[in-house]
C-alpha cells in the first residue's frame, strides 16, 4: 500500500526524564549525547504491577517507606542522643559485667589469656546488645542509607576488575545488547551492529526478527544476510521510516511501556506505585480504556497523543498496528507519523475510506453501515434499518460485483426506478435474479409508506452525498484509493481526519463507522500478533451497543481502544453502565460533573479505612476532694473538666466519591485504575500527568 507522508528519518528523538535519563540524538542538537543502547537495553526492569513504568523502578520497602518520613534533623537528633545513651550504657554495661565475673570468682583464678577472652566476650555481647537496642530506637540504618553510604560511594574509588575475570566477562555479555546473536550464530550480523548507531525502534525490531528467525533454523542465515546488508536498516517498515518526527514522550519499547506521569506519594495510592512512573502499554490498553473529562483538562495533550506516539513507534518496531480517529484539528501528532491519512472532505487526502470495511458477507456489510448511519435517537429502527439496507446492498454486489457507492446507494433505497430497473437486468444477465427477486420486491413494497426505512437511510446518506466528499467513498475504483479495516494484521498507522467543523454530522457517522469496522475486523483476524490500537479523540458519537459489545471481545484478540469523552451524558443512559462494564481501564479528569463521578465511584467500590473517633465527657470520678477541687476549677476558670475517650475502627468508605472527583482533584491530575489482559487489577491512582 502507498505510504501518506512517509520519508526517510534517520534523526533520534527523546526526551530525559527520571527515573533513568535516556538520551537520543535531538535533530539540530550537537550537545545531546547519543543514545546509548547497550545501557538502555540491559537496564534492569524489574517485575512490579501493572501501570508502573518498569524501567528503573525500585520496589518500595515498607520499612523504609515508613522511615523515610521523618526529617533530617529529628532523626539526626534522635540517632545522636541514642548513640550517648548507647555509649554510657555500653561502658556501664562492661564493668557491671566485670563486677559480676569477679564477684563470683570468675577472672581472678584463671589464667591471662582466659580472662582476656572472657573480657573481649563480654564487650562484644554488650555492644551487640547495645546496638541493636538504640540502633533500632535511633534508626541507625536509615541514617547510614540516607547519608552514610552516599557519602563513601562518593569518595571510595572502585577499581575496574580484570576484563579476564569469568565473573567479569559475564558482565560484560550482560552489557552487550547483541550477546543473543553472537551466542546464536549470527555473529557477522552483531558485528556490522556494533559498527553503527542503533536505535530503540531499531533494536526491537531486528530482536524481533531474530526471535523469528530462531523459531526455524533455516532462517538464520537469511537474517544474518538481511543485517549484514542493511545493518540497523535491516526489516525495516515497509515506510523505511526509524523513528518518529517530534517524538516527545519516554517510552520502553522492549515492554512497550508509554511512561504518562508518577502516580503521587498519597495514602489513597497503594505502596507499590507511590512516587513511581505511570505507564501504560498494551497489556493493559488490551482491556480497553475510557477517559472523561471536561474540554480543556489535558485528555488530548496527556493521554491521547503519547498513546498515539507509542502505537505508532511500536508499529515501526514491528509489533503493533494503530487507527487513530479525531478532528482534523485535534493534535494527535502530524501526518509523517502515519502510514495512512483518511480526510473526507479534504480534496488534498490521498486515501478515501471503504464505507463497507471490505467485508465478504453483504448482509454483515449493510449491518454495520445501517448502524452507523442511524442518529442515537433512531437506534429503535435499526433492525428494520438493516433490513432494507440488505434488501439492495445484496442485489448489487450479487450484479456488479462491488458494493454500491454512496450515490448508487442513495438512489436504490429512494427507488430511483431506473436504477432499480439496472439492477433487476443485471441480475438477470449474471443469473442471479431469482435469488434476489424476493427482495426486491420486498423493497418496492415498501417504498412510498411513511415507515420506510429505506427513505431514513436516504436522507441520512445525503449527508454523505456532498461535492465535499467527492470520491471519498467511491467503490468503482474512480475515486481515491479506499482504505479498509481487514488490513489490521500489518503493522500499519492510520489516521483519520474528522470533517466536524464544515459537515458535524457526517462526521458523526463517519466515527461510528470508524469505530464499528475497526472492533469488527479486529475480532475476526487470522494472525493476532501484532496489538491492534484504536484512539478516538471523542468518542461520544462513535459508540453504539454493537460497538461496546465488541470492546468486551477485543481482550482475547490483542486488541484495545482508548476512548475520550467530554461526559457521559453525551451518550444515550442505556450504553453508560454497559460501556463501564466492558473496559478494563477507566480514567477520571479533574472537573467531571458529579453524576460522571457517581458511575466511577461505583465502579471502584469501596475499601476499609481506620475512623478514629474522640469523645469528651464531664469528669465525675473520685472522692470528695478532687470533686471539690473541679467544682473550684469551674468557678474560677468557667471551664468543666472532661475525660477523653479514642475509639478506633475499620469502616467501608468510597475510594473516590464522587465529590472528590467532581471537585477535588488538582489540576493536571487525574484517577485511573487499570485491569490487565491477565486479569491483575490496579485500585484507582492519583496520577501527576504533568511531567
Amino acid at each position: 500500500m502507498a505510504q501518506d507522508g512517509a520519508h526517510h528519518h534517520r534523526e533520534r528523538t527523546t526526551t530525559s526524564r527520571p527515573p533513568t535519563p535516556l538520551p537520543h540524538q535531538r535533530p539540530g542538537d550537537p550537545s545531546t549525547p547519543p543514545f546509548d543502547l547497550a545501557t538502555w537495553a540491559c537496564a534492569p526492569r524489574p517485575e512490579a504491577e501493572p501501570g508502573v513504568f518498569r524501567l528503573g523502578y525500585r520496589r518500595i520497602d515498607p520499612e523504609r517507606a515508613e522511615a523515610a518520613r521523618v526529617a533530617t534533623w529529628p532523626l539526626l537528633l534522635r540517632a545522636v542522643l541514642n548513640a550517648v545513651v548507647g555509649w554510657l550504657a555500653f561502658v556501664y554495661g562492661v564493668e557491671l559485667a566485670k563486677d559480676g565475673t569477679t564477684l563470683i570468682g570468675v577472672l581472678p583464678s584463671q589464667s591471662v589469656f582466659v580472662a582476656t577472652s572472657v573480657v573481649l566476650t563480654l564487650n562484644v555481647l554488650v555492644l551487640g546488645i547495645v546496638i541493636k537496642v538504640f540502633g533500632r530506637m535511633g534508626r541507625w540504618p536509615e541514617v547510614w542509607r540516607r547519608y552514610v553510604a552516599p557519602l563513601l560511594s562518593r569518595t571510595v574509588t572502585q577499581e575496574a576488575p580484570d576484563p579476564v575475570d569469568g565473573a567479569a566477562g559475564e558482565a560484560a555479555r550482560r552489557q552487550d545488547p547483541w550477546d543473543g546473536l553472537r551466542q546464536g550464530g549470527a555473529a557477522e550480523a552483531a558485528v556490522r551492529l556494533d559498527a553503527e548507531p542503533v536505535g530503540d525502534v531499531d533494536y526491537v525490531r531486528i530482536q524481533r526478527a531474530w526471535e523469528s528467525a530462531q523459531s526455524d533454523r533455516v532462517f538464520v542465515p537469511a537474517f544474518v544476510d538481511q543485517v549484514a546488508a542493511r545493518g540497523a536498516a535491516a526489516f525495516a517498515h515497509p515506510s523505511e521510516m526509524r523513528e518518529l518526527p517530534g517524538r516527545a514522550e519516554l517510552h520502553d519499547l522492549l515492554l512497550g511501556q508509554v511512561r504518562l506521569g508518577t502516580a503521587q506519594d498519597v495514602p489513597k495510592n497503594p505502596l507499590d506505585h507511590r512516587a513511581a512512573g505511570f505507564a501504560l502499554d498494551p497489556a493493559v490498553l488490551g482491556t480497553s480504556l475510557l477517559a472523561v473529562g471536561p474540554a480543556g483538562t489535558g485528555k488530548t495533550a496527556r493521554l491521547a497523543r503519547p498513546v498515539a506516539e507509542a502505537l505508532c513507534l511500536q508499529a515501526l518496531a514491528g509489533t503493533a498496528c494503530v487507527v487513530v480517529v479525531g478532528a482534523a484539528d485535534a493534535d494527535l501528532g502530524p501526518d509523517a507519523w502515519y502510514d495512512v491519512v483518511i480526510a473526507p472532505g479534504d480534496p488534498a487526502s490521498v486515501y478515501g475510506l471503504d464505507l463497507y470495511g471490505a467485508a465478504r458477507d453483504p448482509d454483515e456489510a449493510a449491518a454495520r453501515l445501517a448502524e452507523a448511519l442511524l442518529p442515537d435517537e433512531l437506534t429503535a429502527r435499526a433492525e428494520h434499518a438493516r433490513t432494507a439496507l440488505q434488501q439492495v446492498v445484496g442485489p448489487f454486489h450479487a450484479a456488479y460485483g462491488r458494493y454500491p457507492g454512496v450515490r448508487e446507494l442513495r438512489a436504490l433505497l429512494g427507488g430511483d426506478p431506473d436504477v432499480l430497473a439496472a439492477l433487476v437486468k443485471a441480475l438477470g444477465v449474471a443469473g442471479r435474479l431469482a435469488a434476489y427477486e424476493r427482495d426486491l420486491e420486498h423493497r418496492e413494497r415498501q417504498r412510498g409508506r411513511a415507515d420506510d426505512p429505506g427513505a431514513l437511510l436516504a436522507d441520512r446518506l445525503a449527508l454523505l452525498d456532498r461535492p465535499a466528499f467527492e470520491g471519498a467513498f467511491a467503490t468503482d475504483g474512480t475515486g481515491r484509493p479506499p482504505f479498509a479495516m481487514r488490513v489490521l494484521d500489518h503493522p500499519l498507522r492510520v489516521r483519520v481526519k474528522l470533517p466536524e467543523r464544515g459537515n458535524p454530522e457526517a462526521a458523526r457517522m463517519l466515527s461510528r463507522l470508524v469505530v464499528g469496522q475497526f472492533v469488527q475486523a479486529a475480532g475476526v483476524r487470522e494472525d493476532r500478533s501484532l496489538f491492534a490500537g484504536l484512539v478516538v479523540d471523542d468518542a461520544s458519537a462513535a459508540l453504539d451497543a454493537t460497538a461496546v459489545r465488541g470492546l468486551q471481545r477485543m481482550r482475547g484478540a490483542n486488541a484495545g481502544a482508548v476512548l475520550l469523552l467530554r461526559t457521559l451524558v453525551d451518550l444515550p443512559e442505556a450504553l453508560r453502565a454497559p460501556l463501564f462494564g466492558a473496559v478494563g481501564c477507566r480514567m477520571a479528569f479533574p472537573g467531571i460533573a458529579p453524576w460522571d463521578g457517581r458511575l466511577f465511584s461505583e465502579a471502584w467500590g469501596t475499601h476499609l479505612v481506620q475512623e478514629t473517633a474522640v469523645t469528651h465527657t464531664p469528669d465525675t470520678s473520685g472522692g470528695v476532694i478532687r470533686r471539690a477541687g473541679r467544682l473550684g476549677r469551674k468557678a474560677l476558670s468557667g471551664t468543666t473538666a472532661q475525660t477523653e475517650s479514642v475509639t478506633t475502627r475499620d469502616v467501608e468508605r468510597l475510594r473516590w466519591s464522587p465529590s472528590d472527583l467532581a471537585h477535588a482533584l488538582p489540576a493536571g491530575h487525574a484517577v485511573v485504575s487499570l485491569t490487565a489482559v491477565s486479569g491483575e487489577q490496579v485500585p484507582p491512582l492519583l496520577v501527576d500527568l504533568r511531567g
